[in-house]
């Protein structure tokens, strides 16, 4: 299932906070780990195509000597490692390295070497996110220990849900997960209450309409909630389920991430309004942008109309 995890470093701290949740990923599905760090091309100066030999030297040893140090802090808390290095236009190299290797899932800090700054990621990490062939887990970054290595384990995990089989794609991952680290799992289901027009108050004939919609919602999704427990029971695995009312579907689950204190939050990269245009539905894009917690975004295309998706909408943002 996630047999096989990209790590990407860049030599920074920041980027090697994502380790104990490779650790802790990898314990949990057996995974064979490969860290790559990809440098720039390092040109001779006032030349636009020779490449200065002795830089280029000096970044490889330099980027062996680091992949190295990794590798063996990965090996002593026991955990399978490659090494893999490139040369050039970072997140192009990473996208096509997972491509071409069959990777299941690529885990990455939101930050690098450029340091934290006002935005909520990096730019490479956002053209890495955009275009990467497969799942994702996202890390927000921080300052990690240097040359220390603990195993972070998942205590609580949020997995939204809105009653489609697309979005259910996440759920195998999340209870394997779960399984291992016996963390609590919350299924959450936000009712959105209804539209009403906005140039004059609502009616009391309007708001019992609305109360009888959302009233019509939940017990619907009640009844799905108990046909899943039914459907595939989860021995040994604590599954809470939830049901929010709010006008803000995204906020109410950042609410909820907030107040019960969740680690975690795993959805799949669709739900059953999500376009296959786009590589992310409007929830994952939303945590995507502003989640402060590790965000596991679960892949629900296939490679082809993966690629198919991406060319797309490179095409469209071209032509605009």
């Amino acid at each position: 299932m996630l047999d096989s995890i990209l790590v990407p470093l860049d030599g920074s701290l920041l980027a090697e906070c994502v380790l104990p949740h490779v650790v802790a990923v990898a314990h949990a599905f057996d995974a064979k780990v490969v860290l790559m760090r990809v440098v720039g091309q390092n040109r001779a100066r006032g030349t636009t195509r020779s490449v200065d030999p002795l830089n280029w030297q000096i970044n490889k040893t330099e980027t062996n000597v680091y992949l190295k140090k990794i590798d063996a802090l990965l090996q002593q808390a026991n955990v399978h490692t490659e090494t893999a290095t490139g040369e050039g236009q970072a997140a192009d190299l990473i996208s096509d390295f997972a491509e071409a290797e069959g990777i299941n899932l690529i885990i990455l800090s939101t930050h690098g070497r450029s340091g934290l700054s006002q935005w909520g990621m990096s730019s490479v990490v956002q053209r890495i996110i955009s275009s990467a062939p497969t799942s994702l887990l996202i890390v927000r970054a921080n300052e990690a220990d240097s040359g220390t290595l603990t195993e972070h384990h998942y205590q609580r995990i949020l997995v939204p849900l809105d009653g489609s089989w697309r979005a259910e794609h996440v759920l195998p991952i999340v209870i394997l997960l779960a399984r291992f680290h016996q963390s609590q799992i919350h299924l959450v289901h936000v009712v959105k209450k209804p539209e009403m027009a906005r140039h004059m108050p609502p009616t009391q004939e309007d708001i019992e309409l609305s109360d009888r919609i959302v009233a019509r919602n939940q017990e619907e999704i009640a009844h799905y909630f108990a046909l899943m427990q039914m459907r595939s029971p989860q021995e040994g695995v604590d599954v809470q389920t939830h049901v929010l009312i709010s006008e803000d579907v995204a906020a109410a689950l950042h609410d909820f991430v907030e107040r019960e204190h969740i680690d975690l939050i795993a959805l799949s990269a669709h739900g059953y309004s999500g376009n296959s245009q786009w590589p992310y539905g409007s929830i994952a894009n939303n945590f995507i942008a502003y989640s402060k917690v590790p965000l596991l975004l679960s892949q629900d295309l296939h490679r082809q109309t993966r690629s198919s998706s991406m060319d797309a909408a490179v095409r469209q943002h071209t032509e605009h």
